[in-house]
């Protein structure tokens, strides 16, 4: 459960990371150098990792030190909202940690990565098709990935608040795996079609069939 939590809380800062990279460098691309130090992404990195790492492991050692009146969970992993649903104590600090732990590592970063956007917008309006073009093809992968996650963390937050039996068994199994399958799929398709190198191949490949030469 902490490796689960702290991969998709991590690839949650690390897109926020990305959005700010991409917003200093279409919206403000004279001072992109003196923003984006090296030493200043260090510091980013450290925080989207850490974080998470130790707000996490602060929830979870709640969770753990919870005693249980069941054992039966709907998802093929222990989700800690499911989890500490099963205790048997009073679990108002669980559920003041875990609000903070969802708004300052998921809301957050996501209405930041929102304005990040709409302030990219609001400049492409204002500038050249082939300003345009550029930004778009900047953006998409990123926009891709981060809607992806978004869309497949939601699911995964809707159904952990869900009582047991108001959902279909398989179709819960199926959507808690959603945000542990889908993003590391999608990620190297997006990103991948964004280099010349790879883009040609797959082309090419499509074009001609698995017997095309490579």
């Amino acid at each position: 459960m902490y490796v689960i939590y702290t991969y998709a809380c991590c690839e949650m800062t690390i897109l926020t990371i990305m959005a700010y990279d991409r917003f200093i460098a279409i919206c403000q691309p004279l001072h992109y150098h003196s923003k984006m130090t090296f030493k200043w992404v260090q510091v980013l990195v450290l925080v989207a990792v850490f974080y998470p790492v130790f707000t996490i492991g602060f929830c979870l050692y709640l969770t753990v030190s919870l005693p249980l009146c069941g054992n039966k969970l709907n998802q093929i992993f222990c989700s800690n909202w499911p989890v500490v649903q099963l205790s048997c104590v009073d679990t108002t600090l669980n559920n003041i940690a875990g609000q903070f732990v969802l708004v300052t590592i998921i809301f957050i970063p996501l209405f930041f990565v929102l304005y990040t956007y709409l302030r990219i917008l609001l400049v492409c309006r204002r500038r050249s098709s082939e300003f345009r073009g550029k930004a778009l093809q900047t953006c998409l992968p990123h926009i891709v990935s981060f809607m992806t996650y978004s869309i497949s963390l939601f699911l995964e937050v809707s159904l952990t608040r869900l009582e047991a039996g108001q959902l279909n068994p398989s179709i819960a199994v199926i959507l808690s795996l959603a945000y542990l399958i889908i993003p590391p799929l999608n990620n190297p398709i997006v990103y991948g079609l964004g280099l010349p190198q790879i883009k040609g191949v797959v082309l090419r490949f499509l074009k001609k069939g698995p017997a095309a030469e490579i």
